[in-house]
């Protein structure tokens, strides 16, 4: 399978680094693993068009079409981040906008009115930590990271998101949790 892990945290010393370790040092190498790195490649989240550069024609965009390439290129894709602000983080979101374009990863007919979905067939996992408390996160504040499984992924593309992984309330999480959490994101990337 090939593998595409789209990982955005700015720091690799930190829990969401370890994360991407424990993913990639437990999966197989039978697998062709791919990462980008959203920060370190400094990817412009900034969504831009105007007469020259026309929204319509985002699915041509020189700038991103490397990172289109890796999402045809892909089977699975596994999203690595850190929830802010109830939601994903803002050069990933960016990374959305621009990559995930109109005619590349969607496309809309008068016969119907939901999108055409382009990327029908690839699957996807997500793990995201946070620092709100469980309850609160299911309950109350209902984001964290749905909006990416659902209404992006599943409801405008046709990517079948297959695993969520959600670390709440991660600033005052033990260090046994933390672990546990790590050993989770190894058995299921062993399990691909």
């Amino acid at each position: 399978m090939k593998i595409l892990i789209i990982y955005t945290y700015p720091n690799h010393e930190s829990l969401n680094g370890n994360i991407l370790d424990s993913f990639q040092q437990n999966i197989s190498s039978k697998h062709t693993v791919r990462i980008l790195d959203l920060y370190q490649e400094n990817f412009n989240p900034v969504l831009y068009f105007d007469k020259e550069h026309r929204r319509r024609d985002l699915q041509y965009s020189v700038e991103t079409k490397s990172y289109r390439e890796a999402i045809t290129w892909s089977d699975h894709i596994v999203f690595i981040f850190r929830i802010w602000w109830s939601g994903m983080p803002a050069i990933l979101k960016g990374f959305i906008d621009r990559v995930f374009a109109q005619n590349f990863a969607y496309s809309y007919s008068t016969k119907k009115i939901t999108p055409n979905k382009l990327l029908k067939g690839k699957t996807a996992a997500i793990i995201v930590t946070h620092d709100t408390p469980y309850l609160i996160s299911k309950i109350i504040q209902k984001d964290y990271g749905q909006v990416l499984k659902t209404q992006i992924l599943k409801n405008m593309c046709g990517i079948q998101v297959t695993k969520f992984y959600s670390l709440a309330n991660v600033r005052k999480s033990s260090l046994k949790k933390r672990k546990k959490f790590l050993r989770e994101v190894g058995e299921y990337a062993k399990k691909l």
